[in-house]
């Protein structure tokens, strides 16, 4: 055989590995896990107080459409919403105190912690400080939620039945992202069908999984699971919070579940590549924990598993090479077939699905370019602010979204 071929062949052993031993991650029918609602030991509704948790910088464009569906939560028992204003400069607070004003529901707090001190991300900041004011009201659970997610009506009501039926300690959604630029259409179901490849989410929900992992826009958090794990200060470093939180609940012993939300979606728009681009370089090395061999071996893995299959296909069909041909061309509709879920998912046409070796390519040049911001000390940037290594101070970023 060829050199090609047994590239090509390569390739299809990767997608019959990632078809069939992956969890198979490329399923979309991990939702809810069944529910029902919470009862005391007499058979009567016990449902247990909630404070919501949401961290806020400079998001005065989305608040209009996220919170008020959060003071608008059908929930029966107490719940109460945190929004911590992390040093916006565009009137998030003031906003936030309107909209409470004019909507109703549940009771909003909001507050502002100052700047974060050396060490912690700013994000992880305002969460300390929202769990730190919500523990006055003795939760059985916190929301940790991002100022761009809407929630359906029953959103609340569904995640706490979800973990007190399955004894979850960490229940977390992957909330659906906006998807209507070319861009969005593009990149963001390949963005969702990437994580779930890193982070099957069947194996997450298994006890005794080593697999950990949360999406940050939506996760509902026992209070003690918190407290057990030191959440949020054993994790204020870290850019990736989601991944960090879960893998700190996991290590304390806690029961984790994500899956794919139905009711909980993502109000921010991502209408230019560029947009899309900033938001996976920021934190992308940081993923590979800034290791530059993970990050060479990432790169030759994104070739050989997405890019191989239709170079190989078009080299054996130039060159006459039949197995190398046959080789790319089952490996490149493995893939294809594997990437059909999430299409359906995000009610996207399927034809983008042959697609995805170009989507690949544009997230590996991404990750290179993750890595050549770190190393020019420019770091994670977001919302005005610059984490350069993990135990960064934040310093003014160059470039602002």
């Amino acid at each position: 055989m060829s050199a090609v071929a047994w590239i090509a062949a390569g390739s299809l052993a990767a997608w019959l590995w990632l078809l069939l031993g992956q969890g198979f991650f490329w399923r979309t029918d991990v939702r809810l896990p069944p529910r029902r609602d919470p009862a005391d030991g007499a058979g009567r509704g016990h449902w247990p107080t909630v404070c919501v948790v949401v961290p806020a910088r400079d998001e005065a464009a989305m608040l209009p459409e996220s919170l008020p569906s959060l003071l608008a939560q059908d929930y029966p028992g107490r719940a109460e919403v945190f929004l911590v204003d992390d040093g916006s400069t565009d009137g998030t607070g003031e906003l936030a105190r309107a909209l409470g004003e004019r909507h109703g529901g549940l009771p909003l707090t909001v507050a502002s912690p100052g700047e974060p001190p050396p060490g912690w991300t700013g994000k992880l900041w305002a969460v300390r400080h929202g769990i730190g004011l919500a523990r006055a009201r003795d939760p059985g659970y916190l929301l940790l939620t991002d100022a761009d997610i809407a929630h359906g009506p029953e959103s609340l009501r569904e995640l706490v039945a979800a973990a007190e039926t399955g004894g979850f300690d960490l229940v977390s959604q992957m909330a659906r992202l906006r998807v209507r630029s070319v861009w969005e259409r593009l990149v963001v179901p390949a963005f969702v069908y990437f994580f779930a490849q890193l982070y099957p989410f069947r194996r997450i929900g298994r006890k005794g999984s080593r697999t950990a992992a949360a999406a940050g826009g939506c996760v509902l958090l026992r209070a003690d699971a918190a407290e057990r794990a030191r959440i949020p200060d054993a994790i204020r470093h870290a850019v990736i919070d989601d991944v960090a939180l879960a893998r700190a609940v996991r290590r304390s012993g806690g029961h984790l579940w994500l899956g794919l939300a139905e009711r909980v979606d993502s109000v921010r728009p991502y209408p230019r590549l560029a947009d899309l681009w900033r938001m996976v370089a920021r934190s992308a090395y940081a993923q590979l924990r800034h290791q530059p061999l993970l990050l060479l071996g990432t790169v030759a893995g994104l070739a050989l598993v997405y890019l191989a299959p239709p170079l190989t296909l078009v080299a054996g069909l130039a060159t006459g090479d039949a197995p190398a041909a046959a080789a790319g061309a089952l490996a490149w509709l493995l893939m294809t077939a594997t990437y059909l879920p999430m299409l359906r998912y995000y009610r996207q046409p399927l034809w983008l699905a042959p697609l995805l070796p170009g989507t690949a390519f544009l997230y590996l040049l991404m990750t290179v370019d993750s890595a050549v911001r770190h190393y020019r000390g420019r770091g994670a940037a977001w919302k005005g602010r610059t984490y350069a290594r993990p135990d960064a101070v934040a310093e003014p970023a160059r470039e602002q979204r």
